[in-house]
């Protein structure tokens, strides 16, 4: 008999990219394919992949990807994982539809197979049962999924809170929840984001009263920002607006397609001639707009960085502005939101965000909606999953005080291979770490090209070109010498003297010396010649030309 293996690849020990692996005999499904946002000292990074090395070499055993909802953080890979892998997409309508956006801008909807699950379906993949079961999160469309395997049933929770008033009006199946239950759960795979804050997440709901007072009190426009696939609160935006006889404009290419597709789908209800255009918007009284936009996390080719930096093209921040971050800042973002916030104060932005005005509710359940999931379903062993380590762990620790003994729960970090057979076993670790996406580069960038640009980011570099001669074994002439980001060369006319200097001598060794025995020589005394006289460490790159 064939032992159960789950394998996470991405979100465990971290906030985003999550991918899950559910391996049994010769049969493959994956949970998800997303991206994570990169942290401030990723430079040049547009985001970052997980790391799926460890299926490249079982292709053949890959049957199908299952979607839980529609955020970044669980669809936003998966164009760049069906480049390698034919294999069928399942996902529920909403969340299709913001995939078909996806894989139509990656030129990849014709040769992807998609499926439309929904609540209560039953599909059968190989071994695989799959139920799909619906759970409340910040975006229409959202599951959980039972899986029935030969070993055992797994519950994978998804991202999840308990909502008793949701904007949708649908609760999560707290009926299915029960009837797993009841045949008894092997496994829970459990959301962990919130596992530090104590009580109950609030209410979607409650959000209304905020947009309304930020509407009725904002003496101009109001910009609201949050994330392109959250349909959800754009809605509630929607809803608040028109009581304000305020018109609402989309700025940001992503969320304009999502916000047209959920509109067609009947995911969002807009009132006929409520939405125009930014061009339109702008002939309207300021009391009379609101524009939604992106670039909550400080992304700095979002619409509101560049709104802060004065640099998008038809918008600009005025004196007056009102605007409003409807989102919580995912860790390691904190700085690039911060600066977004600072400038547009400077620009003589109102700027409402969370936690200085309830602008903002997760859709992440918090320690007694954990807690209640456990209890509701009883699994035999507990995994925590989504979430840095810190929130893992003590995820573990709640599942602890509700009886789940300590050998029955595995606080793993990505890569950690977890098997299931008459006992869990946690074995050796497999890659699965990050995949940087820098422009059209998926992976080529990597640990020492990062650092070469944190060189470069703290001091500069400098280039030297130089002749000479092998026959001799000197230099010929004066050596070029070009700096950026190191030294202001008007200002420091003598180190640069030095410089020249140190280079001629280390280019006067000996005869028939090569080219890059020289350059190695040269950039060893300049860098060493830098670092005493300035305190920095520039990047030296010497470039010898053998005449």
């Amino acid at each position: 008999m064939s032992e159960l293996r789950i394998v996470p690849l991405g979100g465990l020990g971290e906030v985003g990219k999550n991918m899950m692996c559910i391996e049994y005999g010769r049969d493959i499904i994956v949970i998800d394919v997303g991206i994570m946002f990169p942290e401030f000292d990723m430079l040049g990074i547009d985001y970052i992949l997980p790391d799926w090395g460890y299926l490249r070499d079982k292709k053949d055993l890959v049957r199908a990807v299952l979607i839980t909802h529609g955020h970044e953080d669980h669809i936003g890979g998966l164009s760049h994982f069906l480049e390698e892998f034919s294999v069928p997409v399942y996902a529920t309508r909403l969340t299709r539809g913001l995939i078909e956006v996806k894989l139509r801008q990656a030129s990849l909807l014709s040769d992807t197979t998609l499926h439309t699950y929904a609540p209560g379906d039953v599909i059968t993949i190989g071994p695989f049962t799959i139920e799909p079961f619906h759970v409340c999160h910040s975006i229409p469309d959202a599951v959980g999924l039972g899986i029935t395997t030969p070993a055992g049933l797994v519950v994978h929770s998804g991202d999840f809170k308990f909502d008793h008033t949701p904007v949708d009006g649908w609760p999560t199946d707290y009926a299915k929840l029960a009837e797993f239950s009841g045949r008894g759960v092997m496994v829970l795979l459990s959301d962990s984001t919130y596992s530090e804050r104590p009580g109950t997440t609030l209410s979607e709901a409650t959000l209304n009263q905020a947009f309304d007072s930020v509407m009725r009190e904002a003496p101009g426009r109001v910009i609201v920002a949050t994330f392109a696939s959250l349909i959800s609160r754009i809605q509630q935006v929607v809803d608040v607006a028109a009581q304000h006889d305020r018109k609402i404009a989309i700025a940001g290419r992503t969320m304009a397609e999502n916000t047209k597709m959920a509109s067609k789908l009947g995911y969002l209800h807009i009132p006929e001639g409520q939405l125009m255009s930014l061009d339109e918007i702008e002939k309207l009284p300021d009391r009379r707009i609101v524009i939604m936009a992106t670039g909550t996390q400080g992304e700095p080719t979002a619409v509101l960085s560049r709104l802060a930096v004065g640099q998008h093209r038809s918008l600009s921040i005025k004196q007056g502005d009102t605007v409003v971050l409807s989102s919580h800042t995912i860790p390691g973002n904190e700085e690039m939101t911060h600066r977004v916030i600072n400038r547009l104060i400077q620009k003589g932005a109102n700027v409402f965000y969370d936690p200085l005005a309830p602008v903002h509710v997760s859709g992440h359940a918090s320690q007694e909606e954990q807690k209640l999931l456990i209890n509701l379903l009883q699994p035999q062993y507990f995994v925590p999953i989504h979430g840095e380590l810190r929130h893992l762990k003590q995820h573990g620790r709640l599942a602890e005080e509700l009886g789940i003994s300590r050998e029955d729960i595995a606080v793993v970090e990505n890569g950690h291979i977890l098997t299931f057979d008459d006992q869990m076993e946690i074995l050796d670790r497999v890659p699965g770490g990050y995949v940087f996406v820098d422009g059209i580069s998926v992976g080529e960038t990597g640990p020492a090209v990062m650092r070469e640009r944190e060189g470069l980011a703290q001091s500069g570099f400098v280039v030297v070109i130089l002749r000479y001669s092998r026959s001799s074994g000197k230099p010929v002439g004066h050596p070029v010498i070009v700096t950026r980001g190191f030294v202001f060369l008007p200002e420091s006319e003598e180190l640069m003297a030095q410089a020249e200097d140190v280079i001629l001598a280390a280019a006067t060794v000996r005869a028939g010396m090569s080219s890059k025995d020289i350059e190695e020589e040269v950039q060893s005394a300049l860098f060493g010649f830098f670092r005493r006289e300035t305190k920095r460490r520039p990047i030296v790159i010497p470039t010898v030309i053998e005449v």
